[in-house]
């Protein structure tokens, strides 16, 4: 026979997994009573604005949020002055768990608008997290209606007792929550620890929020009424036409208490069928590793909820600095984690789709204000494009490289200009001054090189070579350009012997007739060898076990044209070998840093030489 029936959980068992486990940090307590607060001034306006019988004859002012720190008594209070509760009011959303009084209202007086009435709570435990920190809470509420003030005081167990409210000891209007501090949340009695969780969940709550500390209100008698600790029309729920520059870059530093300017900013509203507001900014780097070290702040209706939350913001974006309101979120209870949504992908492509087209547009309608900043991008949209190859598509159009000899230019550009002399090949350096002497043989012979000097560039011109067929990056020292080699080269007798007693065995010798005659050798290490050499380098540099070493495949060229390689078959045994040593030193001089051996042999060797004159 079958059965049927609803699991039923007494009070006292639920409601201590409640207050240990509802939120992940204690601290959130404040958020989600001072959100509960706002809620509350919310809903009164509402009702002025519907012109209800009784709301409207309340002024439409001097609403605010109190949040009182008494250490004496171990209690923090929070107080509005908004719509209130009757008894049965009470009865209904403070005494049922997961009721929330939020939907009602939105219900009730919102219809199919209620996505607009910025009411924010939309979970009916918000209140709960109080017991987290609290040993009892009392709740004194006087609603707007003019019913009689309620009194309703709960202990940690779950134990409740709802009363008569004597008349000075409630609010005149609205509701004060009293949360009397447990030993385990004596943490949040310091004035400094309530300001730091006021200032990070509710900078921007839509209700003017004060704080008032018990000791400081006594030392400062005199002092004025103290600016409220939030700003309730942040910049980013207005429209962009109506900021200024300046008002940008104040909100910047004021934020994110980074006192360099920005590069820019992209301000983001987004209506239909997506509902959000946002402004991105592009901070100053000083290094590629600070890039990856950006901020984007997410508000659910102006109340903080977390950093850099990767299904909103692509991972490539977290690098950058700002702030999202997105009200429509999918969050689960505690806010802090986002259940599955095709709106929170479109949300993520449509923020994609925005930094693609500021970049395009700055490089469009004003290339050279773009060139003077794409040092700063360069690494955030390389990262970007290695990321996410949609990202890549967008933006290939004004991706800038920076040449060695000055100035800059896109790919097309350079491919364009090298296709006499080296059709789809890209020669670059990545170190302008090691690899000095080769950048100007490129450069006597006209050819532009450009200059890859992080890490993350190697990478990003692998990812170009998969995307364009038939285009090389090669290193000016791994190749060298057919028009800078003359003619008439051929092997000089006994010179090849001199070098293979020097050179690895795998290291190849030839002979060319280079039109430089000043350069004696030149040496060079294949594209594909370094590009594997600085992968095993890498994993070795993250300690991972790196590949197994593959020999390195390298040419020594002799220059047939350089009267030292000519001379070197007639010269004195002895000499030629000092002299054809110090040669090939000074090649891989050019390639890298020598080692303590080396650098040992190469002095001794020069001084030697020099006694030969």
């Amino acid at each position: 026979m079958e059965k049927k029936g609803g699991i039923g959980v007494e009070i006292e068992h639920i409601f201590p997994v409640i207050k240990k486990w509802l939120y992940s940090d204690k601290e959130i307590f404040l958020r989600e009573i001072v959100s509960n607060a706002c809620d509350a001034v919310t809903k009164l306006c509402r009702l002025i604005s519907l012109g209800d019988d009784i709301a409207r004859n309340i002024p439409d002012e001097g609403f605010r949020v109190t949040v009182s720190l008494d250490k004496d008594a171990k209690t923090i209070t929070v107080t509005d002055n908004g719509i209130g509760m009757t008894e049965e009011e009470v009865e209904k959303y403070i005494c049922q768990i997961a009721l929330s009084g939020a939907l009602d209202f939105i219900e009730k007086y919102e219809g199919e608008n209620g996505g607009d009435s910025g009411i924010i709570g939309h979970f009916g435990l918000g209140f709960y997290s109080a017991f987290m920190v609290s040993s009892t809470v009392d709740v004194l509420t006087r609603s707007f209606t003019g019913a009689d003030p309620v009194k309703w005081t709960c202990t940690e167990d779950g134990a409740y007792v709802i009363s008569p409210c004597d008349a000075d000891e409630a609010p005149d209007r609205g509701t004060s929550i009293v949360m009397h501090i447990s030993e385990e949340g004596e943490e949040y009695l310091q004035s400094g620890a309530l300001r730091e969780i006021l200032q990070k969940y509710c900078a921007f709550m839509p209700v003017e929020i004060y704080f008032e500390d018990g000791e400081e209100k006594e030392d400062k008698k005199e002092e004025e009424t103290p600016a409220p600790i939030n700003d309730t029309t942040p910049l980013y729920l207005k429209n962009p036409s109506d900021c200024t520059d300046e008002e940008y870059r104040e909100f910047y530093k004021n934020v994110f208490h980074d006192f360099r300017e920005p590069l820019f900013w992209i301000h983001l509203k987004a209506d239909y069928p997506l509902n959000f507001r946002g402004i991105l900014y592009f901070p100053r780097i000083t290094s590629e590793f600070e890039s990856l070290e950006g901020q984007v702040k997410l508000y659910y209706n102006q109340v903080f909820v977390a950093d850099n939350i990767k299904e909103v913001i692509p991972e490539y974006l977290l690098m950058l600095k700002g702030v999202l309101d997105c009200p429509e979120l999918p969050l689960n209870v505690s806010r802090s984690y986002l259940q599955n949504s095709g709106y929170v992908s479109k949300i993520s492509s449509h923020i994609t789709k925005k930094v693609a087209d500021k970049l395009t547009s700055m490089f469009n309608l004003d290339r050279p204000a773009y060139e003077n900043i794409w040092r700063d991008l360069k690494t955030f949209v390389e990262y970007g494009c290695l990321r996410d190859s949609k990202f890549y598509d967008k933006t290939t159009s004004c991706l800038l490289f920076e040449k060695c000899g000055g100035g800059f230019c896109t790919l097309d550009e350079y491919l364009e200009s090298a296709k006499e002399k080296h059709e789809n090949k890209i020669y670059y350096a990545a170190d302008k001054v090691s690899q000095a002497g080769y950048i100007s043989m490129f450069e006597a012979e006209g050819i532009e090189t450009l200059l890859l000097d992080k890490i993350i560039d190697t990478q990003f011109a692998q990812l170009i070579e998969s995307k364009r067929e038939g285009v090389q990056f090669i290193r000016v020292d791994a190749e060298l350009a057919d028009t800078m080699k003359g003619e008439g080269a051929a092997e000089i007798p006994g010179v090849a012997e001199l070098f293979k007693k020097l050179v690895p065995e795998q290291t190849e010798i030839k002979f060319e007739a280079l039109k430089d005659t000043s350069v004696p050798a030149v040496l060079n290490v294949s594209e594909s060898s370094r590009r594997m050499e600085d992968m095993m380098k890498m994993y070795s540099a993250m300690g991972q076990n790196s590949p197994a070493a593959f020999p390195t495949q390298s040419t020594l060229i002799l220059n047939t044209a350089n009267d030292l390689i000519a001379s070197l078959a007639n010269a004195d045994p002895e000499k030629a070998a000092l002299v054809s040593k110090h040669i090939y030193t000074l090649c891989l001089l050019s390639q890298r840093r020598l080692n303590s051996d080396e650098l040992r042999a190469f002095l001794s060797d020069s001084y030697s030489i020099l006694g030969m004159l």
